[in-house]
């Protein structure tokens, strides 16, 4: 697969047409900050979400009465994209739904995703299209992964600290499926030292309450991380692994024990016929 590369002064980002999936984020001086993607531990490195997040039932979705097979966190990411447009700073991919994608998910949809750099940011958007003539279901989010220890950080203690100072309500996973029962928070007045035990129960989900933005850092360097228009948020490593994802959402796995209808899912969108949504994040680097 023939990779596009993005760049300016200050970094370069390179994006795989397999899931319009970011696979480096490189500051002039050469210091990586995305995840890899070394299967020892991880093959993502920055998939997109959709048109579900997290996993389904059995690995299936019900859609106006009718089983659907769906593997966890939907067809996207493993997906060919189109590349419909790019420049030095710029590239924008794009997924229209096919006889494959109808057979699991049975909608016309336009799913485009663009990378664009501004200074020492980049900022990753997807703009979902219902184009078919019914309302349209789905959930949508990003998990990207960045290195853990951050670059020239190794033996300094890392952590989060959320804009807004909250200290949200944290929910788990049940066999990949969400566990309603709420626990308290591991943030204490918006911060959190990373801790590799902090992700033996799997990922940290929050479902609201996060805010829409964070500061993920290491003594002076840091990765500025903002969002829009995804009101969850979730934090997930292997144990051990050196990687942290900070992952916005809109929509999350079923609950355990649930529906396995796809429009019940927790936080999901409907679309109208013709009508289009916008979801972004953007990171900015620090030091």
């Amino acid at each position: 697969m023939e990779l596009t590369r993005i760049s300016n002064e200050h970094l370069s980002v390179t994006v795989s047409p397999l899931g319009a999936e970011m696979q480096a984020i490189t500051t002039s001086d050469g210091r990586d900050w995305l995840w890899n993607g070394d299967k020892a531990f991880w093959a993502g490195r920055s998939p997109v979400l959709f048109p579900i997040v997290g996993k389904a039932p059995d690995d299936h979705v019900s859609i106006n009465g009718q089983r659907y097979p769906m593997a966890q966190h939907g067809i996207a990411r493993r997906s060919d994209f189109t590349l419909i447009s790019s420049g030095d700073d710029f590239c924008r991919h794009e997924l229209v739904a096919s006889a494959a994608s109808r057979s699991v998910y049975p909608f016309e949809f336009g799913l485009t995703v663009e990378h664009r750099l501004e200074g020492r940011a980049v900022t990753v958007s997807a703009e979902v299209r219902n184009l078919d003539h019914k309302p349209m279901p789905f959930g949508i989010g990003f998990h990207p992964a960045f290195v853990w220890p951050l670059p020239g950080c190794e033996g300094l203690e890392h952590g989060i600290s959320l804009d807004n100072g909250a200290e949200p309500a944290l929910v788990q996973l049940s066999g990949g499926l969400i566990d309603p029962a709420e626990l308290t928070s591991p943030f204490k007045a918006g911060e959190l030292v990373l801790e590799h035990e902090l992700f033996a129960g799997d990922a940290l989900i929050f479902p609201d309450g996060a805010g829409a933005g964070l500061r993920y850092s290491a003594g002076e360097t840091a990765i500025r991380f903002t969002w829009e228009n995804l009101p969850n948020l979730a934090l997930w490593s292997k144990a051990g692994a050196p990687f942290v994802c900070l992952e916005p959402w809109h929509g999350m796995a079923a609950v355990a024990g649930g529906s396995d209808a796809i429009e019940e899912r927790p936080y999901g969108e409907v679309l109208g016929s013709g009508a289009s949504g916008r979801y972004s994040f953007k990171v900015e680097l620090v030091g």
